[in-house]
């Protein structure tokens, strides 16, 4: 496989461009290959079979168009179907999960909070988290339903953003917590309107710094690390185009090249 390969990204929208930008920041000569299944988003409010068939679906469609990575941004599709992508591709996949245990490693007082999607906080796979990594320490679990969708049209502040803001981390004000885990790849994007809804002695732990990592280490291993120079990021959007593309441009800070794309669902190899 060409080390000028791209690394493939996939979420169900705008959401795993948080993860591109740390992987952007962390190796910036590596070209990205992004899709953002927008006709299905929010997966966190699918059928868990629906994700499962979406997150194959779009894993074939970057490992066919090249991709030498795939990366699974999205906490709820690796909570349906990241063992099945790994069974199913070629290449090597990476998936997400709420960092619930750096999150159990942070909290001074052994209270953390975990916004995510109702998908993701439903999964087998965060479950297995808490058991495995909470030691005792109280794991308070905060559904988000609707903030995904408004991020997804470019509320990343303003008085709509900031009154579901400050419903969501009620529960979790009120239970105390000082750390909370943003368990859908969406959040960090409004993480400024987090901190003033969560206070400043809340310290809020992102997945997508551990993510870059990640795919550092995968890429040396394999020796697939792209030759110095600028990267690039090319958006493929299973939705319109019309409506995403401006809020990708604000997400990523410039003006950023995306299409159109149709993705079956495959029959299983």
């Amino acid at each position: 496989m060409a080390v000028m390969a791209p690394v493939g990204i996939f979420d169900s929208g705008v959401g795993g461009l948080s993860v591109a930008r740390e992987i952007r920041r962390a190796l910036p000569s590596e070209d990205l290959l992004y899709v953002a299944d927008t006709a299905y988003c929010p997966y966190g409010d699918r059928p868990v079979d629906e994700v499962r068939d979406r997150a194959l679906a779009v894993g074939r469609h970057l490992e066919d168009g090249g991709a030498k990575v795939v990366i699974v941004a999205c906490n709820t599709a690796t909570g349906a179907a990241l063992e099945l992508l790994r069974e199913d591709l070629r290449v090597p996949v990476i998936g997400l999960e709420p960092a619930v245990k750096t999150g159990v490693a942070k909290t001074r007082n052994r209270r953390v909070g975990v916004m995510a999607t109702a998908g993701t906080l439903r999964s087998e796979r965060f479950a297995r988290l808490v058991r495995t990594h909470a030691h005792g320490v109280e794991v308070v679990a905060q559904a988000c339903p609707g903030l995904v969708d408004l991020i997804e049209q470019g509320h990343l502040d303003g008085d709509v953003l900031v009154a579901r803001v400050a419903d969501l981390t009620r529960p979790l004000r009120e239970a105390a917590v000082d750390t909370v885990v943003l368990g859908c790849t969406h959040y960090p994007f409004i993480v400024a309107a987090l901190r003033r809804a969560l206070g400043p002695e809340v310290e809020i732990v992102d997945s997508g710094p551990a993510i870059a990592r990640r795919l550092r280490q995968v890429l040396r291993d394999a020796g697939l690390e792209a030759e110095p120079g600028p990267g690039s990021l090319s958006v493929s959007t299973t939705g319109e185009p019309g409506a995403v593309k401006p809020v990708v441009d604000r997400l990523w800070g410039e003006e950023v090249d995306l299409d159109r794309v149709a993705i079956e669902i495959p029959a299983r190899r």
